[in-house]
């Protein structure tokens, strides 16, 4: 995910990414603690995208009001 294609985002699609990210966290979490995680780096990049989605709602909240 890139920086340009998350702040051509409203904050409504923010908040659906949001909601994706965790979820696939939550699945890559579970794959992680039965051993059937092959590729160990994509918890990593999805805990990253999770930081920066946060970050651009809360510069956006903070520039709507």
């Amino acid at each position: 995910m890139n920086q340009s294609e998350l702040h051509q985002m409203s904050l409504v699609e923010c908040r659906q990414r949001l909601e994706q990210l965790l979820e696939e966290q939550f699945k890559l979490r579970m794959q992680h603690g039965t051993g059937q995680l092959g590729n160990t780096a994509r918890l990593r990049s999805v805990r990253r995208d999770i930081a920066r989605v946060r970050t651009l709602m809360t510069a956006k909240a903070r520039s709507e009001g």
